[in-house]
């Protein structure tokens, strides 16, 4: 029975790892004062200091970018991915 649940946690660990490709954050980065969209899960230290997401597209990050209060208009060199 114990190795039947270490084989699960094993499989949905790994699916999990494998369903975070293709997905987009939006990200409040301190150092900029701007925020950006990544394409990699973002840590929440230094000059993050805050993260919204994960959305399926970028389209739907754009679209949350620009509702999010915090963050300024964005610029036309916003457009470009990010990774964190």
């Amino acid at each position: 029975m114990k190795l039947l649940m270490l084989a699960g946690c094993i499989l949905v660990t790994t699916a999990t790892a494998g369903l975070a490709d293709g997905l987009y954050w939006v990200v409040g980065n301190r150092a900029t004062s701007r925020c950006e969209i990544v394409t990699g899960n973002p840590v929440i230290s230094g000059h993050i200091w805050f993260s919204d997401g994960p959305y399926t597209s970028r389209a739907d990050a754009k679209l949350a970018r620009s509702t999010i209060g915090a963050c300024p208009k964005p610029g036309p060199d916003d457009d470009r991915d990010t990774a964190n």
